[in-house]
């Protein structure tokens, strides 16, 4: 891929502190990192377009834990609202807290027949210098008013380069008929390299496949906020990794590391976000009251999408309020960004929405 992006500006960095400084105290209440990186990206990406006319997206525009809005600007407002976080850098290597849990067995065997079926499936070639193509319906829940208030469905359409970097442009992105770049993520000038916010199909094909050793990994490197529940957030990590060109191996293990995550429980009840009912794999975060859920075709276990809502009554909504919903579509391996795939580059029968 020809990396031709210039990085950002001293002036454009400029604009952002003094954005940011501007902003009023956070208010008491708060929400997962998942969702406040979120809210900051987009409203970076709002900064952007206004500067320079090119928007940045969110990172990791797969499977958020809450779904953009129609618009940046009122994300932008829900952030100046006060949506507050207390940050916190990558958990210390050598502190993963996975053990064997007493109350998950049913979760445990639903993932290990995932795991095999997922691993008996015919693996791809993906070059590094080729895309790898996402569509899928989305939506979320739009926080400006201090109340979720859910979006309609959107269409989005993901080419991911898989160069592995570090890149300063990663590909396109078109979401609501919109197509604009996705850049470096904040604080990567000199770009962003494959990895866990960015997993290329070599990066995952490097992971190790014995569960065990792959969740020491995740929990060693997914970043984690102060006080978030860190099996939840490796669990949130294990499901922004699913449903796209991945080793069949890859995938396989991952759900073999789920299932040894203490809280994991089958979901009955769990539907994407066209409404397709499926096998569920879930886990609460019990300190945010948020529900996510994994859904899997009943026939095949294919990854079908995601959801999350709220389990308690919060300040932004009531409880078994929707907070986003994914449903995936299609995937193909393309050799240009922006270019649709053809019958033959689909990996995955399109799937009626």
């Amino acid at each position: 891929m020809n990396d031709d992006t210039t990085g950002a500006c001293p002036q454009r960095h400029g604009d952002r502190e003094e954005i940011a400084r501007l902003l009023p105290a956070p208010a008491d209440w708060d929400l997962p990192r998942e969702q406040y990186l979120r809210h900051r990206d987009l409203l970076m990406h709002h900064i952007d377009h206004e500067q320079v006319a090119r928007p940045r997206p969110a990172r990791r525009l797969l499977r958020p834990a809450v779904l953009a809005p129609a618009t940046a600007l009122a994300l932008a407002c829900a952030v100046t609202a006060g949506i507050a976080l207390t940050g916190g850098d990558s958990a210390p290597t050598g502190t993963a807290s996975h053990r064997a849990a007493t109350d998950m067995q049913p979760a445990a065997a639903l993932l290990a027949r995932i795991s095999d079926a997922t691993e008996t499936r015919v693996g791809l070639t993906v070059r590094d210098d080729q895309f790898v193509y996402t569509r899928e319906k989305t939506r979320g829940a739009d926080l400006t008013s201090g109340k979720a208030v859910l979006s309609p469905l959107m269409d989005r359409e993901v080419w991911a380069a898989q160069e592995p970097g570090p890149l300063r442009k990663l590909g396109l992105i078109r979401e609501d008929g919109e197509t604009f770049p996705i850049n470096a993520e904040l604080g990567d000038p000199e770009g962003t390299p494959a990895g866990i916010n960015r997993p290329t199909y070599r990066w995952l094909s490097s992971l190790p496949t014995d569960p065990d050793k792959l969740l020491t990994y995740l929990y060693a490197e997914t970043p984690q906020a102060d006080g978030r529940e860190r099996d939840q957030a490796v669990f949130e990590q294990i499901g922004s990794l699913l449903g796209g060109v991945m080793p069949p191996r890859t995938a396989a293990a991952l759900y073999r590391a789920a299932a040894k995550i203490p809280g994991v429980t089958p979901a009955p009840h769990a539907r994407d976000a066209i409404g397709r009912k499926g096998l569920g794999i879930a886990r609460d975060d019990t300190r945010y009251g948020i529900r996510t859920e994994w859904v899997f075709g009943e026939k095949d276990f294919a990854f079908l999408g995601s959801r999350s809502y709220l389990t308690k009554d919060a300040p932004y909504g009531k409880a078994g309020t929707l907070l986003s919903s994914a449903a995936e579509l299609e995937h193909a391996v393309v050799d240009e960004a922006g270019r649709q795939p053809t019958d033959a580059e689909r990996t995955q029968t399109k799937r009626q929405s």
